[in-house]
C-alpha cells in the first residue's frame, strides 16, 4: 500500500483523527455494559437476553477478516470508511427505530463495524512507524477505549435519566458520520493493488500455517475472555448488590476509564521500554493476581471500586501491549492478522458474556477466578510466540 511520505506532523495528526474515530466507534458497544439492567428495564426483557445480544454480536463480528483484507489489497482508508459505515447503519436502527431488535442490530454492527475499522487503523500504524515507536502510537489511539468510559458513558447516563434510553444511539451515529466524513476527507488516497479471491484465501492459508499467528489468536481468546466474564456483569453486580442507581453506574464507568488511562498510559513506556513481550506478560500476571483478589475488596461499594481500577488498569497492560507484538507476526499481511487478532478477540468475549452471567450465579467470586485461570492460559500462549525477527526492520515506512 503506498501514498506520499508521511511527515511526523501528518502522522500525529491522523492518529488524532484516529483516536476521536475509535472513540465514537467504540462507545457504541461499551455503553451497554454498565446500564445492562437499564436497558433490560427499558424493553422489559430479562438482563440475560442483553448478555446474549452482546455475546452474539461478538460471536458474528468474528467474520470482519472475511472483509478485513479489503484494507490489505483495496486500502487502509477503504478499510476504515467500510467500518464506520457499518457502524452508523446500526446506532441510526436503535436511534429512530428504538426496540429490542434494534439495540441487537446496533451492538452486531456496532462491533462488527468497530472490528473492520481498527485493524485497518492498526496496519495503518504500523505501515508508517518504527517497529520500536509503535508501542507508543498504539497506545494512543487505544486511549479511546477509556475514553469511551470517562466521557461517552457517564454522559449517556445522564441522557438516559433525562430523556430514553435509545436517544444516546442516535447522538452517537451523528458522531459516526461526521468521522466518517472526516476520514474520507482528511486521509490521502492510496494505490489500491487488485487482488482476487485466491489471492484473500492464500493471505489466510499463511497466516493459519503460521505457529506464531495461531498462538497469538489463541493468546486473544483467552486475554479478552478473562476480561469479559467481569466485563458483562460488573453493572448489574454493583446495582443489584448495593443498590445503586445510574448515576452511581456513570460513575462507576468514569472510574475504570480513569483506571484503563493509567494502564494505557503505562504501556506506552513499558511496551518499547521493558519490551513488547515482557510487558504483555506482567499485565497478565498482575491482571490474574487482582482477579483473584476479588474476594478481600467484595465487602462495600468503595472497596469494590477499587479492584475494580486495579482489574482494568492491569488488563489494559496485558491487551494494549500485545497490539504492537501482534502486527509483527505477519507482516506481508498485516491488517489481515490484526482483523484474524480481533476476531479471536471477539471470540473470547463472546466466550465471557455466556460464561459470565452463569458463573455470576456462583458469586462474583467465581467470575474472578475464572478470569485468573484465563489469564495463565493467555500466558502459556504468549510465551511460546516467536516474532519472525528478520521482518521486524522490513516493510516499514520510517519517520
Amino acid at each position: 500500500m503506498t501514498e506520499e511520505p508521511v511527515t511526523l506532523k501528518q502522522l500525529n495528526g491522523r492518529v488524532a483523527l484516529f483516536t476521536s474515530t475509535r472513540l465514537m466507534l467504540t462507545s457504541v458497544v461499551r455503553v451497554v455494559y454498565p446500564y445492562l439492567a437499564v436497558f433490560a428495564q427499558n424493553l422489559q426483557v430479562d438482563i440475560s437476553k442483553i448478555s446474549l445480544a452482546i455475546g452474539f454480536s461478538f460471536l458474528a463480528s468474528a467474520a470482519a477478516p472475511f472483509l478485513a483484507p479489503i484494507a490489505d489489497r483495496r486500502g487502509r482508508k477503504t478499510g476504515m470508511l467500510l467500518g464506520i459505515g457499518i457502524l452508523l447503519a446500526g446506532t441510526l436502527l436503535a436511534g429512530l427505530l428504538p426496540s429490542y431488535a434494534t439495540l441487537f442490530l446496533a451492538i452486531l454492527l456496532g462491533n462488527l463495524g468497530n472490528n473492520l475499522f481498527l485493524p485497518a487503523m492498526q496496519a495503518y500504524v504500523g505501515d508508517h512507524v518504527p517497529y520500536e515507536k509503535r508501542g507508543l502510537y498504539l497506545a494512543i489511539t487505544e486511549t479511546s477505549w477509556a475514553l469511551s468510559f470517562v466521557i461517552i458513558v457517564p454522559i449517556a447516563g445522564w441522557i438516559i435519566e433525562q430523556t430514553t434510553w435509545y436517544f444516546p444511539f442516535l447522538l452517537l451515529g451523528i458522531a459516526a458520520a461526521i468521522m466518517m466524513l472526516l476520514v474520507w476527507r482528511l486521509l490521502p488516497k492510496e494505490t489500491r493493488i487488485e487482488n482476487n479471491a485466491s489471492s484473500v484465501f492464500k493471505d489466510f492459508g499463511k497466516i493459519f500455517t503460521n505457529k506464531a499467528a495461531l498462538l497469538g489468536m489463541a493468546f486473544g481468546v483467552f486475554v479478552c475472555g478473562a476480561n469479559e466474564v467481569i466485563n458483562v456483569v460488573f453493572g448489574a453486580w454493583i446495582q443489584f448488590s448495593y443498590g445503586v442507581e445510574i448515576a452511581a453506574l456513570g460513575s462507576a464507568s468514569l472510574l475504570i476509564g480513569i483506571s484503563e488511562l493509567v494502564g494505557e498510559g503505562l504501556t506506552a513506556y513499558l511496551a518499547d521500554h521493558l519490551g513488547k513481550q515482557k510487558s504483555v506478560a506482567l499485565g497478565l500476571i498482575a491482571n490474574g493476581i487482582v482477579s483473584l483478589s476479588l474476594p478481600f475488596f467484595n465487602h462495600s461499594l468503595t472497596g469494590v471500586f477499587a479492584w475494580l481500577f486495579l482489574y482494568y488498569a492491569t488488563f489494559e497492560i496485558a491487551i494494549i501491549s500485545s497490539l504492537p507484538l501482534m502486527t509483527e507476526v505477519f507482516p506481508r499481511a498485516r491488517a489481515t492478522m490484526m482483523a484474524l487478532l480481533i476476531a479471536a478477540f471477539s471470540i473470547g468475549r463472546a466466550m465471557g458474556d455466556v460464561l459470565g452471567p452463569a458463573l455470576w450465579h456462583f458469586g462474583i467470586s467465581a467470575n474472578g477466578f475464572s478470569a485468573a485461570m484465563l489469564n495463565m492460559l493467555a500466558l502459556l500462549a504468549l510465551s511460546l510466540i516467536r516474532l519472525p525477527k528478520a521482518e521486524i526492520a522490513a516493510n516499514v515506512e520510517q519517520i
